[in-house]
């Protein structure tokens, strides 16, 4: 055989292997995020006898008594509307700080300019709990404590640093020309700004946000330090399933996974645009 039938079948061997392996991690990557919630999902409804007991059936039959018990716990509707409330503050607000922030990063040259980029990333390596004595005592002398605009400022410095990044590399992903163009036309830099720049990173605009919602939500922490009778749902679930059986824990953790899937499945195409996997 020839040096070239030999390297053209060789070739196909190469793209055969790296096809599997595409595929072999596709699978992989499925099963690590689905496997988790379909158990989280079938011992939610399954009976409490069922949840305990192995091996356990792959289609259990169903039962609603452990979500029947958190619908009819108390203060568990109000947890949920207070993680609402946190999270949607939460997510306006760092996209409003954060969002100026990248835009003044990428489009203006100043001294320090880098090191101030390191130095937003480098506020998250402070750990909450250290700060939690002198976060408590000023939230009190301020009255901010138990509140949900103190907790929503907490979970905002937190999510501050990923907005300003993102919204960073967004911005520089855009030719100034374009701004530059709509100067001649007429616009002022908060006109071009809003009426061509903005559509353009709408959909990393809307990534970054869903990034600050998550965060909120799943933050316990701080939560739990600062609040007392305005928990949010993970600190109000983590107090109430401390001693609990584990078919209470299962549902718990649905309780608090499902209403962040159903707000990133309602916001999707904006994801999808921006990782070019959708038009519309």
């Amino acid at each position: 055989m020839s040096d070239a039938t030999l390297s053209a079948a060789d070739l196909a061997v190469t793209r055969k292997s790296g096809r599997f392996l595409y595929g072999a991690s596709v699978v992989l990557l499925c099963a690590w995020v689905l496997v988790p919630l379909y158990f989280l999902l079938i011992n939610t409804l399954s009976a409490p006898a069922t949840v305990n007991s192995f091996p356990k059936p792959f289609f259990p039959p169903f039962d609603l008594s452990s979500l029947q018990f958190f619908a009819q716990f108390q203060g568990m509707t109000t947890a949920l509307i207070n993680s609402l409330i946190v999270a949607t503050m939460t997510m306006c607000l760092s996209i409003l700080i954060g969002a100026p922030a990248g835009y003044a990063l990428s489009r203006f040259d100043f001294r320090g300019k880098e090191m101030f980029r390191l130095l937003i990333l480098l506020t998250r390596a402070f750990p909450l709990p250290l700060l939690a004595l002198p976060l408590a005592v000023a939230f009190i002398r301020t009255g901010l404590d138990d509140t949900a605009f103190g907790l929503a400022l907490i979970h905002t410095t937190l999510a501050i640093p990923f907005a300003v990044l993102i919204t960073f590399s967004l911005f520089s992903g855009i030719p100034v020309e374009i701004e530059e163009a709509a100067w001649t036309l007429g616009c002022t830099r908060l006109t071009a700004f809003t009426r061509v720049v903005l559509p353009l990173i709408l959909p990393g605009i809307t990534a970054s946000a869903i990034f600050a919602f998550v965060i909120s939500w799943n933050e316990v922490f701080a939560a739990a330090v600062l609040t007392i009778e305005n928990r949010t749902l993970p600190a109000f679930l983590l107090q109430t399933l401390a001693e609990s059986p584990m078919h209470l824990k299962f549902a718990g953790g649905f309780i608090l996974v499902v209403p962040a899937l159903i707000f990133i499945f309602a916001v999707r195409k904006y994801l999808f645009a921006m990782w070019g996997i959708a038009n519309r």
